[in-house]
């Protein structure tokens, strides 16, 4: 029993400490195991934390991801503003910016270029095939294959499912007058930055998007002088054509063409001669509108004067240059008479008279020596004789050897009429005020005397001289015509002529200045042969005064020219007992 007791003891010991070992074993284990679910914990946690920090990196921190998201660098979405718009004075829009989309192709995806080239040529029609298969076989991971596509087109050919095909957002310039305003406003590149005219000029502003840029051009006007200029241009077979319209008091362009001109959308399909911006680039020797000038420079000398004579009757020689008149009178000319006769003799005398430094001068303070103050990048410098001789103040008194932009020209007309202030010319408004006086805005360039004389002498050359076809009924429209032969290869050509015709209206209060300008224009049957600014020109600034004078609520009066006929009989032709108010060559 004894032993039974014992046994039984030595059982019951060892399994205690069996059951001790097993509790300790178990426990342990639960330890390495928490140990293991706090480290696979911290080991997700660590990653979710990184791939957190990563996503917030890519898309919050970083402005420009391109580099980091494998996507070539030319790929970006537009991020900025649209192009600013441009409208003309009245809040029309002629320039806005649309947002559109370019197609693009990574060609190292395209399985099947031929068939893909096909596809995309069916239906983009300005893109040619094999141009769109040369480019999806360049092996390149970015190329354009079409800018500036129509939804249309972005939805055929995001149909097509080729994954080697994706869209880029851009912007497209778009010109709602067509070619309208085409030199005005220049164009942009295919990246929307100015190229030229007012939108290279302003390509900041408009660039911010947060500016709208306000022209100084009226729609309105600008229409009558295309049309009407273009009219002429066909009639006379003329090469070229510029028109201008311009506020005397404000310096405002109301219009500014130039033709032939070119669609803005795409310029590189527009020939040389139609890019070129001739109101402002071309400068041109402007002929016997260069007559008001010197006039005014001899008037304003206070050495000359309506009275005083001049020897026209016989041709001016100087070495061995002769200078004629279109039309001689063969007598001795008062100053209205020089200036209604367009006698280049008696201007040339007149000339000689106050001498060549008067002359320069005069001509430097009408800005003709130097490029016209005006915002636009694209300005022709005046062409004069350097150095200036004697013979160069006989001719340059007549239009020749000084050449100047039209813009140039219709300035300085302003000048003279509006009661001698030289104004800066504006293509775009701005919130300054800008009135007619002395100071920063403007300069005094004559008297005021002198300026209401050139005003009537403008006035006796439509009632009664060259300018006959600029009158319009109702309206007291004063001008001067001009007719020059261009100058090719040092010879004057006497059938290449540059036609002009300088209009102001109302002149007995003056507010605009037109002007009308032909080059290369030839007669018709209508005008017996002659292509002369009286001919060619003037009839275009009778038709915009006529058009244009009514928007302007400028009143017609029946009366104006009863006044200058009266004028013209007191200056009466002794000689051939005619009035001046039967006589003109309509040169």
């Amino acid at each position: 029993m004894r032993d039974f007791l014992n046994i039984s003891s030595r059982l019951s010991g060892r399994h205690g400490k069996d059951i001790k070992d097993n509790a300790a074993f178990h426990a342990s284990s639960l330890l390495r195991a928490k140990a293991r679910l706090v480290m696979v914990v911290t080991v997700f946690m660590v990653g979710y934390l990184a791939i957190s920090l990563r996503l917030a990196d890519l898309t919050l921190l970083r402005a420009k991801p391109a580099e980091d998201t494998g996507l070539p660098q030319d790929v970006r979405p537009l991020k900025k503003p649209l192009r600013g718009p441009i409208v003309d004075r009245n809040g029309n829009l002629v320039a806005t910016s649309l947002a559109m989309a370019s197609v693009y192709a990574d060609t190292t995806m395209i399985e099947n270029a031929p068939a893909v080239a096909r596809e995309l040529a069916a239906i983009l029609p300005d893109e040619k095939e094999p141009e769109i298969l040369r480019k999806l076989q360049s092996g390149k991971k970015f190329i354009w294959i079409a800018r500036d596509i129509t939804p249309r087109q972005e939805y055929k050919i995001n149909a097509l499912g080729h994954p080697g095909l994706a869209f880029q957002e851009e912007e497209r310039r778009i010109y709602p007058e067509g070619n309208l305003l085409a030199h005005l406003l220049g164009y942009t590149d295919v990246d929307g930055n100015g190229i030229a005219g007012i939108e290279k000029a302003h390509d900041a502003d408009l660039k911010a998007g947060d500016k709208t840029v306000r022209l100084t051009i009226d729609l309105r006007v600008q229409h009558i002088m295309h049309r009407e200029l273009s009219a002429a241009m066909k009639k006379f077979s003329a090469k070229a054509g510029v028109g201008l319209v311009m506020d005397v008091d404000t310096g405002d362009v109301i219009s500014m063409v130039s033709l032939p001109d070119f669609d803005p959308l795409h310029p590189g399909d527009a020939r040389d001669a139609a890019m070129f911006p001739r109101a402002t680039l071309g400068v041109y020797e402007m002929g016997s509108t260069f007559k008001l000038f010197s006039m005014a420079a001899a008037l304003d000398s206070g050495r000359v004067h309506f009275s005083s004579e001049f020897d026209a009757t016989k041709p001016l020689h100087y070495g061995r240059f002769t200078i004629n008149d279109y039309e001689p009178k063969h007598r001795f000319l008062t100053v209205p008479e020089i200036f209604i006769y367009s006698s280049n003799i008696g201007t040339a005398k007149m000339a000689e008279y106050i001498g060549t430094d008067a002359l320069k001068s005069f001509y430097r303070r009408m800005g003709f020596f130097d490029t016209v103050p005006v915002d636009l990048p694209e300005r022709g410098a005046p062409l004069y004789p350097r150095p200036w001789r004697d013979i160069n103040t006989l001719t340059a008194a007549f239009g020749h050897g000084v050449a100047v932009s039209p813009l140039h020209l219709v300035r300085a007309a302003a000048a003279l009429v509006n009661g001698g202030i030289m104004i800066k010319p504006h293509l775009v408004q701005t919130d300054e005020p800008r009135r007619l006086s002395p100071g920063p805005e403007g300069e005094r360039v004559i008297k005021p005397q002198t300026s209401l004389a050139v005003r009537r002498l403008l006035e006796m050359v439509v009632a009664a001289g060259t300018g006959r076809k600029a009158y319009v009924e109702g309206y007291d429209v004063g001008g001067k015509t001009g007719t020059a032969e261009k100058n090719k290869g040092g010879k004057y050509e006497k059938h290449l002529l540059v036609s002009s015709f300088l209009g102001v209206y109302p002149i007995s209060n003056p507010r605009y200045v037109v002007l009308a300008m032909l080059d290369e224009p030839h007669g018709t049957k209508d005008t017996w042969g002659f292509a002369t600014g009286g001919w060619v020109a003037a009839p275009v600034v009778a038709k915009v005064v006529e058009q244009m004078a009514p928007l302007y609520h400028i009143p017609p009066d029946f009366n104006s020219h009863d006044i200058v006929r009266e004028m013209a009989m007191y200056l009466k032709d002794a000689k051939e007992g005619k009035s001046l108010a039967s006589v003109g060559t309509d040169r």
